[in-house]
């Protein structure tokens, strides 16, 4: 799984963007920024040692990925729940739950759901957004 990223040159310094994150950070160059987007990625996840990739793109196009699709998931909703001002509670309430439990296993990461279940829970997060799947070319992961 991979999330959609933006980089741009901004003044001495290159910004990179994940929107579904809420994630902004910067560099002195495109690299840099590319290592700080990967870093600040890696610290909001819920699970120990998350590794994130960054793929390159065109222009200024880049993806964020990781082995890790739970952890990658979990921080998406956490960051979007947060974003729009929601708690727990009222997650589980907009879904029809008696128990935040069931949701708040999917923002820690011991749950991965569907994609139509991640639908339904990024509607009962934002419903006035909608939220786009695209493919993506396969990239070969970079070499460790």
């Amino acid at each position: 799984m991979r999330l959609a990223g933006r980089i741009r040159r901004e003044g001495r310094h290159w910004l990179a963007e994940v929107p579904m994150l809420d994630a902004l950070t910067q560099g002195r160059t495109r690299a840099e920024a590319f290592e700080m987007v990967a870093d600040l990625v890696a610290t909001m996840a819920p699970v120990d040692a998350f590794k994130v990739e960054v793929f390159p793109g065109r222009g200024e196009d880049f993806e964020i990925g990781s082995a890790d699709a739970a952890g990658l998931v979990a921080t998406m909703l956490r960051r979007q729940r947060e974003k729009h001002g929601l708690s727990l509670s009222d997650v589980a309430r907009r879904l029809g739950a008696r128990s935040k439990t069931a949701y708040a296993r999917y923002e820690q990461g011991r749950s991965v759901p569907t994609v139509g279940k991640l639908f339904e829970l990024l509607a009962a997060v934002a419903p006035s957004q909608d939220y786009v799947l695209r493919s993506s070319p396969l990239r070969p992961r970079p070499a460790t």
